[in-house]
């Protein structure tokens, strides 16, 4: 990652009288001395502005996800998504309405685990409102917020849990955790694509412990998810699911 070019975010904003700060997982990746690919900041400028900003200064942007609040430009052909402070209002699956804000504890509220939403400013501070540095040095993944609330606004949440498990050699699992997740999981399938599922299967490979995301450690079994998403791309013919994805989770013990 160019030190420089997150400088230059970080002056042009400043510059242009706007609060910029890293947010997400390249500060997660950073705490655990683990390389980033993806640069996400967050501002309190809005859309508007930040595109404003980034044409003054002759960066090129993509605006597709304008309507979340989130601009995507590039400088010496890294990526960087700047996305404004809001909240998530009447969200319900992976839909959402937005309101910008001003409050970097609100933006953090809308977030899905206290490990994605810490916040660095240019000066080093760690704006971090739900101890996820603490949840990182306890090896833990935690919801913000209710658990099941946090679900029912964003069923991809599920997957992600699971995913993040595989960042920890030895992750600590929340007691009631596995429980809540098996109720809603079979639910999410009404709001996931079956090319999403596969989407976020296949990040889990990545992970640098990625046996946690699909084996219980102590008996190795497989968890109870993976018999629930083959039933479901068998139902729906899903081949490349089941051929390029679901079959490379037992080439993990073999």
């Amino acid at each position: 990652i160019n030190q420089k070019s997150i400088q230059f975010l970080f002056t042009i904003f400043e510059n242009a009288s706007n609060e910029i700060c890293l947010v997400g997982g390249c500060i997660r990746d950073a705490l655990l001395n683990k390389e980033t690919r993806d640069i996400d900041l967050a501002t309190n400028a809005t859309p508007n502005v930040i595109i404003k900003i980034l044409n003054k200064n002759n960066l090129r942007y993509e605006d597709y996800a304008y309507r979340y609040g989130s601009i995507t430009t590039f400088i010496d052909g890294q990526k960087f998504q700047i996305t404004s402070l809001r909240e998530d209002i009447n969200q319900l699956g992976r839909h959402t309405n937005i309101i910008y804000t001003n409050d970097w504890e609100k933006d953090a509220a809308r977030r899905d685990f206290t490990i994605n939403a810490m916040y660095l400013t240019s000066n080093g501070k760690l704006k971090d409102y739900y101890n996820g540095q603490e949840d990182l040095i306890d090896n833990k993944i935690r919801f913000i917020g209710n658990i099941e609330e946090s679900i029912q606004e964003d069923f991809l949440r599920i997957f992600r849990y699971y995913r993040f498990l595989g960042v920890f050699k030895d992750p600590i699992i929340i007691e009631h955790y596995d429980e809540v997740l098996s109720q809603y999981f079979e639910k999410s399938f009404n709001y996931l694509s079956n090319n999403l599922i596969r989407q976020e299967i296949l990040k889990m490979f990545n992970t640098s412990f990625p046996i946690n995301c699909f084996f219980n450690k102590n008996s190795m079994k497989k968890k109870y998810w993976i018999d629930l998403v083959t039933k479901k791309f068998i139902k729906s013919s899903y081949d490349i699911g089941l051929n390029k994805c679901l079959n490379k989770i037992d080439l993990l013990v073999n």
